[in-house]
């Protein structure tokens, strides 16, 4: 879910992705990951890797973390408000709001949340309410 999350918004001139986390690979199998996928095909841009600093994709830099704890992440240094938690392992409210205490404004679980609020497009998407930081969109 994160890397097609991750191709899909850096296509989108509305959208800037400041920062990565993945606690499971490193930046050069990411870019690898990234740019060929078994299910999407091939990224249509460009990715390299830039030192140990982070990934750099359609010549914008975007910083590269291996935090096994969100709350380490520094969120807030980047700039990033919003953050997709797809890693599968930090799906309840209290895990996920980890990301905040690193400076992030709002936590989008992409998997199902024992508690969590759930909004789907089309469904029940007209109940968000912006004050709720963390929600599952599974």
């Amino acid at each position: 879910i994160g890397r097609i999350v991750f191709r899909n918004a850096v296509q989108q001139k509305d959208v800037e992705v400041l920062a990565v986390n993945d606690p499971f690979i490193e930046p050069h199998y990411a870019a690898y990951m990234l740019k060929y996928d078994s299910t999407h095909g091939v990224f249509q841009g460009t990715i390299e890797v830039d030192g140990d600093q982070g990934l750099i994709v359609n010549g914008k830099k975007i910083r590269f973390y291996m935090e096994k704890d969100p709350a380490n992440i520094p969120w807030k240094e980047t700039g990033a408000e919003y953050i997709v938690e797809s890693t599968g392992v930090f799906t309840t409210t209290e895990k996920a709001q980890a990301h905040l205490k690193g400076g992030a404004k709002k936590v989008v679980i992409s998997a199902p949340s024992a508690d969590a609020p759930m909004f789907v497009m089309g469904v029940n998407n007209k109940e968000y309410k912006s004050d709720i930081p963390v929600i599952s969109n599974a």
